[in-house]
């Protein structure tokens, strides 16, 4: 099995802010846009979508500007955190002493077997003389 790459890289995650504004947004703004919804007449679904659309966007912006700042400021998500307490610039003890491993695919402990085209059966002649 391979493993599984991970990224390191300093400031802010974009990623963890992607995602907080996703959540944020339709726990705080679906709600919002519900309640300003009954004081507009929406006849038809066209106009729902738009209202939706209109009064949506600007919530989302905002949410999205507030959850990157809070993210600068705090080093939120991923972006500033050292994984098990670790200083920078300080290695594991398996790197430190030289005796990491590298798990590469060998081919000679693949788990698949390899295709040999000497194992494959002749190919029978038809009628027209052709191999099939």
């Amino acid at each position: 099995m391979q493993p599984v790459e991970q990224a390191e890289y300093e400031g802010v995650d974009y990623a963890w802010v992607m995602q907080t504004t996703f959540v944020v947004t339709i726990l705080v703004g679906a709600p919002v846009v519900a309640l300003l919804s009954t004081a507009v007449a929406l006849e038809s679904w066209g106009a729902r979508a738009a209202f939706a659309v209109r009064v949506g966007a600007p919530i989302w912006f905002v949410t999205a500007v507030a959850v990157a700042l809070y993210a600068r400021r705090n080093d939120a998500g991923d972006g500033g955190a050292e994984e098990d307490g670790a200083e920078e610039g300080e290695t594991s003890g398996s790197e430190e002493d030289g005796t990491s491993e590298e798990r590469g695919n060998d081919d000679a402990e693949s788990d698949a077997p390899e295709d040999d085209p000497a194992d494959d059966p002749p190919a029978e002649e038809t009628d027209d003389g052709e191999k099939g």
